[in-house]
């Protein structure tokens, strides 16, 4: 399994597959490179290239101090060094587009573009509560069957989902164990929250500016409770030329498989060639 040692000595997991275009993808707070799976087969032409953060997936645990959106940028940096590449399209999912723009800030000569999976400058507090209320903590289910018949029952901001879609993605986000199911996380994680609820919220603006002259495109879920249409709208008029999908239900976060996301990922990756 491929893998590389951070600054600080913490040993990464990373894949690399195919040829062409460099396409690194970068998941969410606490999943993996597996998020990718559904869309990979649609990236047609790309070399697609996907990081497992620190704390998550096959890479080591770390100091919770160090699950930063900074420190994460700095290991993507090294990753992009370790694998001789100069510059890379990113195709971030919620916390990974937000590294994107933690990238267009310090390091925009790195990029070619960035696609954006349901995120965006502004992020909606009502999603935020839904997230630190789940993370670092085990699944009341057993089994990979019974946790995906409950996702399917709970997660109603989704929609036309098929039993093995709920399947896959519980088996990528949990371990089954004689025990029942536990995280492919660090539970520490859960951190972060405790650490920076009572920080002000930055303003995150100025690094979505920063991604002027890169081609940039923005997938929603249109049910999503963490990137409100309203954001998505004033994203659209800061970046008349953005490629722009809002999909039906969906919610945070789009499988990306989609048929509009397909078009609109398609799209971008044609301006970069």
């Amino acid at each position: 399994m491929p893998d590389y040692s951070a600054a600080d000595g913490t040993r990464l997991h990373y894949s690399d597959d195919g040829t062409g275009l460099p396409v690194l993808c970068l998941a969410g707070l606490t999943r993996n490179g597996a998020d990718f799976d559904h869309v990979a087969p649609h990236l047609k032409g790309t070399r697609l290239i996907r990081l497992d953060y620190r704390g998550r997936g096959k890479s080591d645990w770390a100091d919770p101090a160090t699950y930063t959106i900074p420190q994460e940028a700095q290991d993507v940096l090294g990753l992009l060094d370790h694998l001789g590449l100069k510059r890379v399209a990113i195709l971030g999912t919620s916390r990974g587009g937000l590294i994107a723009m933690t990238l267009a800030a310090i390091a925009q000569e790195r990029l070619l573009g960035v696609a954006l999976n349901d995120i965006g400058p502004v992020i909606e507090s009502k999603g935020l509560s839904i997230i630190s209320g789940y993370v670092g903590q085990r699944p009341k289910e057993k089994t990979y069957e019974e946790a995906a018949r409950n996702r399917a029952n709970l997660w109603t901001h989704f929609a036309d989902v098929p039993h093995q879609r709920w399947l896959a993605e519980v088996q990528a986000h949990y371990v089954e164990t004689d025990d029942g199911l536990d995280l492919r996380y660090d539970p520490r994680l859960a951190e972060i929250f405790k650490n920076g609820g009572a920080q002000p919220v930055p303003d995150l603006w100025p690094l979505f500016d920063g991604f002027e002259g890169l081609p940039l495109a923005l997938i929603r879920g249109a049910n999503s409770d963490l990137l409100s249409k309203d954001t998505a709208d004033e994203m659209s008029r800061r970046r008349p030329d953005m490629i722009r999908a809002d999909i039906p239900d969906r919610g945070h976060v789009p499988f990306l498989d989609e048929p509009a996301a397909v078009a609109a990922l398609t799209q971008w990756l044609e301006a970069m060639q």
